[in-house]
């Protein structure tokens, strides 16, 4: 690790062997690799089929994303009890709904995981991820995660979380000058606030959304803002952009002087889970099991159109604290577990394009690991 970049990050701020992973797989296996270099045994998963995995060089924003059967895959506790401790930008962001529910129902219980959800910035999480003060991320391969890895931190993306559906408007938003209409806006030297500020994934999106309105990258003045204070700002002047998720943009669209420019592309998740050399390499079972809980309680509470569920969607907004009325105007998001092939990619060519990239780019084996969610399905590629 390099002592210069590590201080830098700190100024910005085997085989599952109980008796209920046996029960659950059938006598046919295969083998794969941990980062760690050890082998491991995959063997199939009852009720995750072939619709459990998807070819990650798919990138039709058509895709199906892959599916196991609801209560699938089983839980396969872990002999002793392990505390993990994920870190998360916020607890009432739409995306985080999936950890929040597997928490509130128990399901990382049941893999003998006591897991909890602790509100950290990116920036501040990444030494401690690093370190193994904390054992996962529920974030974004972001600039600051890439400088990372090339500065010797050992992190992998090894999640994804959702795509937006096609009728989301979760995005690039802007407040219109006087006589600018949503397809003539002028974004050169426009104020942009963002919870990540220069160096977010929405770079890659936001770059295609910029193409056409007189701006790019590096001609945007990033402003990083707390997750309640970017719509705020936005509404009152403090910053001329924004990007907001869901269900957050609904308090603009339809309202005179805003416009929405362009959002994450369909079908291609952005973010998820990272994983640090705990979970990579020194406890994979306790890496499996959380996503296989993750994964599951996709399954069970996420799979489809989950808001045509009045009732859960009430709930949702109770465990969120957010508005259930606004929680109940936005679509479904697309929750998925798989990372695309190289995403990691097109988002470093953007952050070269902000000039926040350190060096040369990462290739993909530095920067994802497909292997434990490929486990936790029981799919060998």
């Amino acid at each position: 690790m390099k002592t210069r970049f590590y201080g830098a990050l700190l100024t910005a701020a085997v085989l599952l062997t109980s008796p209920a992973c046996t029960a659950s797989h059938d006598s046919t296996s295969s083998e794969s690799k941990a980062d760690g270099g050890g082998t491991r045994t995959v063997r199939p998963v009852a009720g995750c089929g072939a619709n459990s995995w998807t070819d990650p060089a798919e990138l039709s924003p058509t895709r199906t994303p892959a599916r196991c059967e609801p209560g699938t895959p089983a839980p396969a506790p872990l002999h002793e009890l392990r505390k993990l401790t994920i870190a998360t930008g916020t607890l009432s962001a739409e995306y985080v709904a999936p950890l929040q529910v597997a928490l509130d129902k128990g399901e990382f219980k049941k893999e003998g995981l006591d897991v909890t959800l602790k509100v950290l910035p990116t920036p501040d999480s990444l030494p401690l991820l690093a370190r193994g003060d904390i054992d996962a991320l529920w974030a974004a391969p972001e600039a600051a995660v890439m400088n990372g890895v090339r500065g010797g931190f050992d992190i992998r993306w090894v999640a994804a979380n959702f795509s937006p559906d096609p009728k989301s408007k979760s995005g690039l938003w802007v407040r219109l000058k006087d006589g600018e209409t949503g397809d003539q806006v002028k974004m050169a030297g426009r104020r942009m606030g963002t919870m990540i500020g220069k160096g977010s994934v929405i770079a890659y999106p936001m770059e295609k959304a910029l193409e056409g309105h007189g701006g790019g990258l590096d001609e945007i003045q990033y402003q990083q803002l707390g997750s309640a204070d970017v719509l705020t700002a936005l509404q009152n002047g403090g910053v001329d952009s924004a990007w907001l998720l869901d269900p957050v943009w609904r308090r603009v669209d339809g309202e005179p002087g805003y416009a929405f420019l362009g959002g994450q592309p369909l079908g291609e998740p952005l973010g998820g889970m990272l994983y640090g050399p705990g979970l990579l390499n020194d406890d994979v079972d306790a890496g499996v099991a959380l996503l296989r809980a993750y994964i599951r309680t996709v399954n069970t509470y996420f799979a489809a159109d989950y808001k045509s569920d009045a009732t859960f969607v009430t709930y949702l907004a109770k465990l969120l604290k957010t508005d259930e009325a606004i929680l109940r105007s936005t679509p479904s998001l697309r929750m998925d577990w798989e990372i695309r092939s190289g995403t990691t990619d097109r988002l470093q060519a953007a952050y070269t394009s902000q000039g926040v990239a350190e060096g040369e780019p990462l290739p993909e084996s530095k920067t994802v690991n497909r292997t434990l969610y490929e486990e936790a399905v029981g799919h060998h590629p």
